[in-house]
């Protein structure tokens, strides 16, 4: 039996969108599950696992899920600093704006946030008074503020594996009218390209995906899991990996994908039963349960 989860965990774009659409926001579910991240695995370098496309990151899914969505906005980036400040407060004249990827370490108001940890996040920007940022942070803090110096450190995302410097998105408009139904099938074809690792290059020497990926990470994890591999899982990768399936499962059986919505669903909970196990140190356990993972995902391709 598949159950819908509902509660916390780090869905920063998705939340931060949802905040931009308004009253006309879909489920974030529904917006996780246009960008394309439950489609896949990768271990990039050999070294760094997530359970998101082989090759993906979230500024690659941003456009196919507003045009799933049926919205558009207006995004800028890249220049000085001097010069992203300006952008930002004009454009919030206009309403709030929609920011990052900003680098998680420098926003002080999180606590034990105390310098880079080479962690992505997105906020939705409110105000800018004087020396300070008014936000709604995702991560569990309406109206938070934060001084500008931190925020500007954060916004220039040095730390970041990928990115661009000072993004933003505003101007967000409905562009069609779409129920939750056809947002979700208009996902797809972005969905299936992931999933079959089609048209990725440039991903560091060593990486792996899919089925491969999860083999390799069940070696890694048996032969010895260390202390930074083990927290980067136990704190960021299994929530929200676990998460993202379990959305997979419940959109496409919302469509009548039933057997895909099954292989999402198995796949929630194989990468969900990983916590227990690394947080008490059974690696043998967790090892054994990724190597069940593998071949979901070709069954996933197979059936898509």
């Amino acid at each position: 039996m598949h159950v819908n989860y509902v509660g916390s965990g780090p869905y920063c774009y998705a939340n931060s969108f949802a905040m931009m659409f308004g009253d006309a926001a879909p489920s974030v579910a529904v917006i996780e599950f246009a960008t394309s991240s439950p489609f896949g695995m990768q271990l990039i370098g050999g070294k760094l696992p997530l359970f998101d496309p082989y090759g993906w990151d979230p500024e690659q899914g941003f456009d196919d899920t507003l045009n799933a969505l049926g919205w558009t906005s207006e995004v800028s980036g890249r220049g000085t600093a001097d010069d992203a400040l300006a952008r930002l407060k004009a454009a919030l004249a206009n309403g709030p704006a929609w920011v990052g990827p900003l680098e998680m370490g420098h926003l002080h108001h999180q606590p034990g946030m105390r310098g880079p940890i080479e962690a992505d996040h997105y906020v939705v920007v409110l105000e800018v008074d004087g020396e300070r940022v008014l936000m709604h942070d995702p991560q569990g803090y309406p109206y938070a503020t934060l001084p500008l110096a931190d925020f500007m450190t954060a916004w220039a995302a040095k730390t970041l594996s990928y990115g661009t410097p000072y993004a933003m998105r505003t101007a967000f408009r409905r562009v069609a009218e779409r129920n939750e139904a056809e947002m979700i099938e208009a996902s797809l074809p972005a969905a299936r390209r992931w999933l079959a690792m089609e048209g990725v290059s440039g991903m560091p020497e060593g990486s792996l995906g899919n089925g491969a990926a999860a083999e390799r990470l069940a070696g890694m994890i048996e032969a010895g899991c260390d202390d930074g591999l083990r927290g980067h899982m136990i704190h960021f990768a299994i929530r929200v990996g676990a998460r993202r399936a379990n959305d997979a499962a419940t959109c496409l059986a919302r469509i009548g994908r039933t057997e895909a919505a099954a292989i999402a669903a198995g796949q929630a909970r194989l990468i969900g039963s990983l916590q227990h196990p690394l947080v008490v140190g059974d690696d043998k356990t967790a090892a054994t349960q990724l190597l069940k993972l593998a071949p979901t995902y070709e069954r996933l391709r197979a059936v898509l």
